[in-house]
Formats: C-alpha cells, structure tokens, sequence
C-alpha cells in the first residue's frame, strides 16, 4: 500500500520533531553535572502544568536546569533551525549547491565586528546581550548589506556579481581579523573568546536572551515558509521565475534579506558555526527532494536537532574541556552527508 505525500510529509514532520524533543531531553540530563531525565520531566511539568510532583532531587539540580542548561539548549535549538533556514533560502535564491548561511559575507562581518567589540574597553548589555553578539549582529547586517550594494548594476543584482563581491569582501574582513589580532595586546590576552567565537559556542547566559531572539527566529522561519513558491519558481531560473509572476529582483532582495537577518541572529548567541546551513539542507533535499514547502519546516527541525546534539557532545566529550561546536558539526556534518550522496537512491535535485 502506498503512502500518499500528504501522510508521508506529517510521518517525516513528526519524526524530526520527535527526534528534536529527544534530543532537547537528553542534553538537558548531561553536563558537569548530571541529573536523571525523569527527574527534569518532574521539574518541566511542575514549572508549565498544573503538576505537584515531590522533589526528590537536589535544589541546585533545579537551579542547574532552568537557569543554565534548559536556556543553553534551546538557544542551541534556535541557531539550528535559524541556519538550517537560512541555509535552504540561500541555496535556492542563488542555484548554488555550495551556497551557505555566510556566502554573502555575514560571517566575516559577524566576526569583525565582534573582534572591533573585544577589543573596546565597554561593558554594555542590550536586552540581555553584551557588546560582542550586538556588535556581531551589526556587523553580519552591514556587511550583507555592503555585498548587496556593490553587486547591484542598473537596478539589478547578479547572483554571479553577489557571490564574487561576498568572496572578495569575507577576504578582505578576514584580514582586517587577523590584522586587529596581531596588533592588539587586549586580544592577545583573550585568544581564547576570539577563537571560541570564530569556531563556534553556544553563549546563551540566561533567558532573557531566549526571551529576545525568539521571536525574531520564530517569526523569521515562518516568513520564510511563504517564500517556498518563490523559491520553487527561481529553480527554473529568474526567466523561469519572471514568466510565473515572480517579480524576481524585489523577491530575491526580500529572501536575501531575510536569510541574513536570520544568520545574523544566529551568530549573535552562537558564533560562527559551519556546516549547518550547507549539510541540513542538502541532506533533507536528498531524502525529501527539492520542494521548498516541505523543504523549509523540515529543515528547521532537523537543523534544530544537529546543533542540539552537537552542542551536547561538544560538552560533553572531552569534559571538562569544552570542544567548539563548529569542529562537531563539521566532524559529524560532512561525513553523513557524504554517506547520503553516495548511498540515497533519489538522485540528487536543485
């Protein structure tokens, strides 16, 4: 008996959110300190529902959970799916498998201007952030906007013209980086933060972080839903596009955009961390192929799930030594996508 599209789609949708909640559990249950994952149900039910469970556990146990582990591991959850996103809108506006969250420049701003921020003598917070992800979430911005720019002829936008201006300016950020690294005694001292930054760490310190990335992540991936028309017209190419109605260089500035707002906020609680917009989408478009309606939401979940579990076994792993979780995800990220491209039996989609 075949299983029409629509019911397969909800199975595929359920698995990865049953997957996403596993893994939320289970990286909410090891750390420094490990506490029982009937232990954090109780907790979980007696804080959201009408429960009265008896505490049987520790009150720091308790403390640990929602103060320090639960904000990490949902902003952890937040940056997967915001990157897988992103990745899926940059990867079809612009046809380019290769194409990532931070093609178009976004990481090197993001890290520019996050080196700029370690290097001030300022200690200022913003709705629970401090200067280095504000001015990393500014520098992400600025910097797409600057590619955009320059890649901008009569009106119109290349997409050959943007990845050419995103490659030279991401050179040209990535020395002024190691310029500002070998000249600044205030960043010498701190290698550490620089490198933890550029590589990737989940920086969630509390939930008034959560509380202000939420809504803008949230927002951002069901506006991005919207888009899956547009993005399904643009891989016919943008006559393709144009011949359906597709009014191609307002939609392709509004996508762009919106990918790189969502990777700003991204980079903003996380640093830089690699792989997950490239590979999520890519291994999604092999098992489901390259329809964007079912494309986007699965992505997120998925997306989700990796970061989760990498951020996990970033902690974990070498404990106390705290791995980057870019090196996790490219370690676990390019060998499964690699197994999926040679042993899938749909043939490879764009």
């Amino acid at each position: 008996m075949k299983i029409k599209f629509g019911n397969r789609r909800v199975w595929i949708w359920l698995l990865l959110g049953t997957v996403l909640i596993a893994a939320l559990f289970l990286a909410s249950t090891f750390g420094a300190v490990n506490i029982s994952l009937p232990d954090i149900f109780k907790m979980v039910l007696n804080k959201v529902a009408f429960f009265d469970f008896s505490a049987g556990w520790a009150a720091m146990d308790e403390t640990i959970i929602f103060q320090i582990r639960l904000p990490r591991v949902i902003g952890a959850a937040l940056v997967g799916a915001t990157l897988a996103t992103a990745g899926v809108l940059f990867q079809g506006i612009l046809r380019n498998p290769l194409a990532d969250p931070y093609i178009i420049g976004t990481s090197a701003g993001a890290g520019l201007g996050a080196t700029i921020a370690m290097t001030l003598p300022i200690n200022l917070t913003f709705l629970g952030f401090g200067l280095v992800p504000v001015a990393a979430f500014i520098g992400a911005l600025a910097s797409v906007t600057l590619v955009y720019n320059l890649a901008r002829v009569g009106g119109k936008t290349p997409i050959i013209s943007m990845l050419l201006a995103g490659f030279v300016v991401s050179a040209l950020l990535a020395a002024f980086i190691t310029f500002m690294m070998a000249i600044s005694d205030r960043l010498n001292l701190d290698l550490h933060a620089v490198y933890s930054f550029l590589m990737g760490h989940i920086s969630v310190t509390g939930w008034g972080q959560i509380a202000a990335i939420t809504p803008l992540v949230i927002g951002g991936i069901i506006v991005a839903r919207f888009f899956a028309f547009r993005l399904n017209a643009f891989s016919l190419g943008e006559e393709g596009a144009a011949y359906l109605g597709i009014e191609v260089e307002r939609d392709k500035m509004l996508i762009l955009a919106l990918g790189s707002l969502l990777t700003a906020a991204a980079v903003s609680i996380s640093g830089l961390i690699g792989f997950v917009g490239l590979v999520t989408p890519h291994s999604m478009r092999l098992i489901l192929g390259p329809d964007h309606r079912m494309l986007l939401p699965a992505s997120a979940l998925a997306g989700a799930a990796f970061v989760v579990i990498a951020d996990l076994l970033a902690r974990t792993i070498l404990a106390p030594v705290e791995i980057p979780v870019g090196v996790i995800t490219a370690l676990i990220g390019a060998p499964f996508f690699l197994y999926l491209l040679r042993h899938s039996r749909r043939e490879y989609a764009f």
